[in-house]
């Protein structure tokens, strides 16, 4: 053990004392060659010697705060950049070497004016044209940024990175069309990287193409198989595909990858609930919560909304609704957690839940509409005329509602009921027109 030790340090002192023997121009070379290989503590202490030799050299500085960005340590590196600049205050690479360790550091602002500095001295680097541009997407001017990736694409048109980041900005921008040409751009100047073919599925996924969606993000988890994210979207296209139980499969591997992911918890939920799961499902809102911190028109009129006609009604308003994209607001979340309380008869619990959910967000038409039919089995049919007049007045066109509103108008008396009936049928549902003829004329 001893002799190990001793022999270390000799080496060591061997070391040292060449480092010591060679030249500046040859620590130089040496720590270049080291950082090139990857020994970017090696190449540190090389330019560390060659500052000793030479302190006054501004790319001894330069040189070393690179090392120093590449063992992570960026604070030091900045110290670097800051030196050399002080040393050669037109060094271009300097500005953008400063300005990215800012950027890592999360100062964005601080790293814009280095880059401007940079792109000041240095017109025609599309690298800082395109590192300019993360940083303004990080501050969201994605205008800014989709400008500077056009400059950086027009000095390197053949960079399948900036064809991705340029994607996803103009998802931003929510120019899908042109995001999924820039992906498929991507793909074909590099082929296996998966964030381009998890772009491109994303863009298919806004514009409705869930079924092409799905076989890209096939394509990006082949490449990288447990991505939790592709699987969580990839699951949310196979539920707008009905297939449910497939995607049942992809959200439990996204929470196999990542646990505490409340939209995945809220995606497998939903898919439970549609699978007759309800009270599996019910768990999964639960959790997602937790870490979210018409036919038989006749029955109708008995004084209250008839569960058949409940269900009837709310399965065709559930077919409207989609599920939270990206991160699902908590509001949705007690929204279906309400739907899924309500088929296994707890009209109360789903209240309640609907309640929270409309208290998240107030113009949550769906929410007081699902609320009035509640209200309405629970005989609050003065509850239920409110929750589908407040609905109206988000939607104006919401005719499920004016249909509710109108039968329980005309259980009561109320000859407007009638009036809700025909607005309901004029928008363009048609159960109404049965109960007018039966019962208005």
């Amino acid at each position: 053990m001893k002799k190990s030790f001793f022999t270390s340090l000799a080496l060591l002192l061997i070391s040292i004392t060449s480092f010591a023997q060679k030249s500046f121009q040859e620590l130089m070379e040496y720590g270049v060659q080291q950082s090139n290989i990857g020994n970017h503590a090696s190449a540190q202490t090389a330019f560390s010697q060659a500052i000793a030799l030479k302190p006054e050299d501004a790319n001894a500085y330069y040189n070393r705060a690179v090392t120093k960005a590449n063992l992570k340590d960026n604070r030091g590196a900045i110290n670097d950049f800051d030196k050399a600049l002080e040393l050669n205050p037109r060094y271009a690479d300097a500005f953008a070497g400063r300005g990215q360790s800012k950027a890592r550091q999360d100062d964005h602002k601080g790293a814009l004016q280095d880059y401007n500095s940079c792109i000041a001295l240095n017109p025609i680097d599309a690298n800082t044209y395109f590192i300019r541009g993360l940083s303004k997407s990080k501050l969201e001017n994605f205008k800014g940024a989709l400008s500077d990736f056009n400059k950086s694409l027009d000095l390197t048109p053949d960079n399948a990175q900036g064809y991705t980041a340029r994607g996803v900005v103009k998802q931003k921008l929510e120019d899908y069309k042109g995001s999924l040409e820039d992906f498929t751009k991507a793909i074909e100047i590099s082929p296996k990287r998966s964030t381009s073919y998890s772009g491109r599925a994303y863009s298919k996924m806004k514009m409705g193409d869930f079924k092409g969606a799905i076989v890209d993000y096939g394509k990006a988890l082949e490449i990288t198989p447990e991505d939790a994210e592709s699987l969580y979207f990839r699951g949310y296209c196979k539920s707008q595909m009905e297939d449910f139980q497939g995607a049942l499969i992809d959200f439990d591997r996204a929470l196999g990858q990542d646990p505490e992911n409340a939209t995945a918890y809220y995606g497998r939920g939903f898919a439970k609930s549609k699978l007759g799961n309800t009270k599996s499902a019910i768990e999964d809102f639960n959790k997602a919560v937790s870490i979210g911190n018409i036919e038989n028109n006749k029955v109708v009129f008995s004084g209250s909304i008839t569960k058949q006609v409940l269900d009837d009604l709310r399965n065709g308003v559930q077919e409207r609704l989609k599920m939270a994209e990206m991160s699902p607001e908590r509001s949705e979340v007690y929204y279906n957690r309400g739907l899924s309380k309500a088929r296994t008869g707890e009209t109360k619990a789903a209240i309640e839940d609907y309640n929270k959910a409309i208290a998240l967000n107030p113009t949550y038409s769906e929410a007081y509409f699902t609320r009035g039919m509640l209200k309405s089995q629970i005989n609050d049919q003065r509850g239920a005329i409110q929750d589908c007049t407040n609905a109206i007045k988000l939607n104006s066109k919401y005719a499920e509602a004016y249909y509710v509103r109108g039968i329980i108008r005309h259980a009561l008396g109320d000859t407007d009921g009638c009036n809700d009936l025909s607005k309901s049928g004029e928008l363009g549902y048609t159960p109404a027109y049965s109960v007018i003829r039966d019962y208005c004329n």
